[in-house]
């Protein structure tokens, strides 16, 4: 299964799902350099609070990035631009809301996230995103609760970290 883009998606899903973090999306013309991308090529880039791609960047890539300006501390936050930095703890936060909020991406969703995470080559171990989420995430689900990110029932507040 080939990875889905952000041609593949209504970008618009895109942009009213970020607007609630405050992030603003900014669409970068074919094969020009993504600005704020860390792994270059088509991944998506992030500066202070705005996240740059093209219609080839992956979903994925879209939403992890994201969830790096939404995990991260304020100090962090103010001076972001391409690497996002954070810890062991945050990462797995970053990848555990990213998978929740797949949800809100109208043709995506988490069982797509998982596969598709897992082509790109996220590794986890027990070996899958998914299996990970479901048995093996609970220090990153704790800790997004903590940063008043998500409820205990899995519901995003739609806060940024403070």
């Amino acid at each position: 299964m080939t990875i889905l883009t952000c041609a593949d998606i209504d970008l618009t899903n895109l942009q009213n799902l970020l607007s609630k973090y405050n992030l603003i999306l900014h669409t970068i013309e074919d094969n020009k350099v993504i600005p704020g991308s860390w792994f270059g090529d088509s991944e998506a880039g992030i500066i202070k609070n705005n996240l740059y791609i093209r219609m080839d960047t992956p979903v994925h890539s879209a939403l992890h990035e994201s969830c790096h300006y939404i995990c991260m501390d304020p100090e962090r936050r103010q001076n972001l631009h391409t690497d996002a930095g954070g810890d062991y703890d945050e990462e797995n936060g970053v990848c555990y809301l990213s998978i929740l909020l797949s949800e809100y991406i109208d043709g995506f969703g988490q069982e797509r996230m998982f596969s598709d995470m897992d082509e790109w080559g996220y590794t986890f171990r027990l070996g899958s995103s998914k299996a990970w989420f479901e048995d093996d995430a609970e220090d990153a689900f704790e800790w997004l609760v903590e940063c008043k990110i998500i409820n205990n029932k899995q519901n995003t507040l739609w806060n940024i970290r403070q």
